[in-house]
């Protein structure tokens, strides 16, 4: 076979690139740099395409290779390939499933824990030395409230707490007092952290990964909801015909469809108004399943309360306004990044590519 043309699309993994580059002719796409002079040149020799969730095969680079014969998708995601000019020109699409479930339902859990208990934040506070200057406040949403009130009321000094040194005594929150006007203001920060266990955990998308998320999220005594295209009968969780309900009765809405036309945006202005300033978003599909500057307004405007995003609409861009959000976990899109996983899944392409060209059953097959 290594006279078979395979055309890497993006760099995604050194295992699978070597394995690639042992059994096949392997062209490193991101390497070219007048790509339509390359495709013309090798437009006879390639017959395979391996993509992922950043590169695959759109209907211009498959008009340009007319010998293609199978798309390999090193995910689960088939957004960026075009799968309807896969099945006009017979073309066999495979992705992986099933190996990466895990890993992602893991990073699932690991964001709702991360964003309602502050695990970030709590981090940065030990390691800048703010242990050591002042406590790190634990309290309610109530006193939070009052306490940030206090604190931004401003006479001519600044912002100070108009005066309500006992009320800063009894919530053991560090203050100073002003050398100029004596009024007191805070000298640390104060974090809001909710409990995570029995919070109501809705679902998008209730597929290998939202099944094996919502298997977590019981084991922590939350109550499961989900929305999907149609209701599965079989499944004892609560179903919502439309994803505006699912997130008006829920603590924490979860992202876990497959990217497509009618799941674009679906998490846009109304369905992040329902969820509300107590609710977190969880994001472990594909970013442009959020209507982004939405969810940025609604995150500074506090009319979301949190969220937990791996993947972004313009990877690797992400919004600047969302650095200085405490209340939000930004990971880039790591949710198969393990190392098992990842080499499971490379074993899975090559398994597909080699079961085709020696005319065998594909592993994956979807096209």
């Amino acid at each position: 076979m290594e006279s078979i043309g395979v055309l890497m699309a993006c760099p995604m993994n050194s295992y699978l690139e070597q394995q690639l580059e042992n059994r096949f002719k392997l062209f490193r796409f991101w390497t070219v740099p007048d790509k339509s002079s390359f495709l013309a040149s090798h437009k006879d020799s390639i017959q395979a395409v391996v993509g992922n969730a950043f590169a695959g095969a759109d209907a211009k680079l498959i008009e340009a290779l007319p010998k293609l014969e199978i798309v390999a998708s090193f995910s689960v995601g088939l957004d960026k390939i075009d799968l309807a000019k896969c099945k006009e020109k017979g073309i066999r699409v495979t992705n992986t499933p099933d190996v990466l479930t895990e890993d992602v339902a893991d990073l699932a859990i690991g964001l709702m824990l991360a964003v309602l208990r502050k695990l970030c934040e709590s981090d940065r506070f030990v390691r800048s030395g703010k242990w050591k200057r002042g406590e790190y406040v634990l309290t309610t949403k109530k006193l939070v409230q009052k306490a940030r009130a206090l604190s931004y009321k401003s006479c001519n000094c600044g912002p100070h707490s108009n005066d309500n040194v006992p009320f800063l005594l009894f919530m053991r929150v560090p203050f100073s007092l002003c050398s100029l006007c004596f009024r007191p203001f805070l000298t640390s920060t104060i974090f809001q952290l909710f409990q995570f266990t029995g919070k109501r955990v809705g679902i998008i998308g209730l597929g290998r990964i939202g099944m094996a998320i919502a298997t977590r999220a019981e084991a922590f005594s939350c109550p499961i909801s989900y929305y999907s295209r149609t209701e599965k009968p079989e499944i004892k969780y609560k179903y919502y015909p439309s994803v505006v309900e699912l997130a008006a009765n829920c603590d924490i809405l979860v992202v876990a469809c497959a990217l497509t036309t009618e799941t674009h945006h679906i998490i846009n202005r109304e369905v992040i108004d329902a969820l509300g300033p107590k609710g977190v978003l969880i994001n472990i599909g594909r970013g442009p399943h959020v209507d982004e500057p939405e969810l940025v307004s609604a995150l500074v405007e506090h009319r979301l309360g949190g969220a937990g995003l791996d993947v972004f609409e313009h990877e690797p861009e992400v919004p600047e306004e969302l650095f200085g959000l405490d209340n939000v976990v930004l990971l880039p899109h790591v949710g198969s990044g393990t190392v098992e996983t990842r080499q499971a899944m490379a074993d899975l392409v090559i398994g597909n590519l080699e079961a085709h060209f020696l005319k065998k059953p594909l592993l994956t097959p979807v096209v």
